[in-house]
């Protein structure tokens, strides 16, 4: 794929360029609780604007039904990226309606403009392919040249990444260029150990990428939600434990192959358990007790992992070439439970190889539990695109970058 320092050197200087962003970030009303993914886009929206390009800086926030929702507006992830420039966004309220129009044929060279949430409008995600089409031809009409640099996206098969790509001369931004060059340091060009935890709510996220795993990793230690279906597909009491009864027969094929390949799959030996789930909004104490993996009580629930997991799990990071960490290891907006998830991050940052915290919550936990993130290898902006990108997937918005 074409990069945007091939697109640099050709000249930009009057063109209109779009950039598809992701700037989904977490809101709390209309203040924005995680930048990072904004962050990660100044480096592309800055150099086209030094180089005198007209940037057209696109993206989705949420889920919002196809139509306008004033809860997922970009206004003030739009606002942010101004005070990360350290210029003057412009905005615009709709994707390609008069407003639109209007900021995009109002831009000077060197200035940049958000429209309005993509999702905002049916075409973006829609199944039909000639709705899609219809809706990229007009996002197509804004634009001269293409960047591809939303990488949380691109393993959707939308229109502003899949369809309008075909239809400008298109490049690759920074952002986009980096997660591909990390996620081929995890497939092509390991060095070992190669470590994989693995956590999150649950274990149907990630079949497939523990599916490819189990022929490529050294280790795979397993956390969070998913690990209660692991523990239940050892014969062990799980209480009142997030569990996926319908995933046990395929959990216990993978236990089997791990120990058929030699991957060793390490689970929780003890777990942090409470007779319910905690109280994230007034995080009030929620006093949870520590009991071995195959004790917990049928009325409780397990919350994180333990103690000696944490140790157990750090100690088998420590050796690490490579590691890739996708999903808290518990219930980490809680701070009676965020020790688990705080102890994997500081392992990555001991550890002595590369290591590559998988986006999404894990990214986030990082930054709430306020480590440097220049102390890990690199964190991505995208945990579903890196994750379907190590199940060996082809992913539609770096397919459309790369014809």
């Amino acid at each position: 794929m074409k990069t945007i320092d091939e697109l640099l050197s050709e000249g930009v200087a009057g063109k209109r360029v779009f950039v598809r962003a992701d700037l989904n970030v977490p809101l709390d009303g209309t203040t924005i609780t995680d930048d990072g993914r904004i962050r990660a886009v100044v480096p592309t929206v800055k150099a086209l604007a030094d180089a005198g390009a007209r940037v057209i800086v696109a993206s989705h926030l949420g889920r919002p039904k196809g139509a306008p929702d004033p809860a997922f507006s970009l206004g003030p992830a739009a606002a942010r990226l101004g005070e990360l420039l350290g210029a003057d966004v412009a905005f615009a309220e709709d994707t390609v309606g008069s407003s639109a129009e209007a900021v995009v044929s109002g831009l000077a060279d060197g200035g940049v403009a958000v429209i309005e949430n993509l999702r905002f409008n049916a075409g973006e995600t829609s199944k039909d392919d000639a709705e899609r089409a219809a809706f990229a031809d007009k996002l197509a009409g804004l634009a001269d040249v293409y960047v591809g640099d939303g990488f949380g996206a691109v393993h959707r098969k939308h229109a502003s990444v899949f369809d309008l790509p075909k239809r400008l001369p298109h490049y690759a931004g920074y952002l986009i260029a980096t997660e591909v060059g990390v996620l081929k340091k995890l497939t092509d060009d390991v060095k070992r150990p190669y470590v994989v935890a693995l956590g999150g709510a649950k274990v149907s996220d990630k079949l497939a990428v523990i599916d490819q795993l189990l022929g490529k990793a050294d280790r795979l230690l397993i956390g969070g939600g998913m690990a209660y279906t692991f523990l239940k597909a050892k014969g062990y009491e799980v209480g009142i434990s997030l569990l996926q009864e319908d995933q046990i027969p395929a959990v216990q094929e993978y236990i089997e192959r791990a120990e058929k390949n030699g991957v060793e799959l390490v689970l929780p030996v003890d777990v942090l358990v409470a007779p319910e789930f905690p109280d994230l909004k007034t995080k009030a104490p929620a006093n949870p007790t520590t009991v071995a993996a195959d004790a917990i009580p049928a009325d409780q629930e397990g919350l994180d992992i333990g103690p000696e997991t944490r140790k157990l799990y750090a100690s088998k990071l420590a050796d690490a070439g490579t590691v890739f960490w996708n999903g808290p290891m518990g219930v980490f907006e809680h701070p009676d439970y965020a020790e688990g998830t705080k102890a994997v991050a500081q392992a990555l940052v001991d550890a002595p190889g590369f290591t590559v915290v998988g986006g999404g919550d894990s990214a986030a936990a990082v930054r709430t539990l306020g480590f440097d993130e220049n102390a890990f290898g690199h964190i991505s902006t995208g945990g579903g695109a890196s994750l379907e990108y190590l199940e060996g997937k082809t992913l539609p918005g770096l397919a459309a970058l790369e014809d």
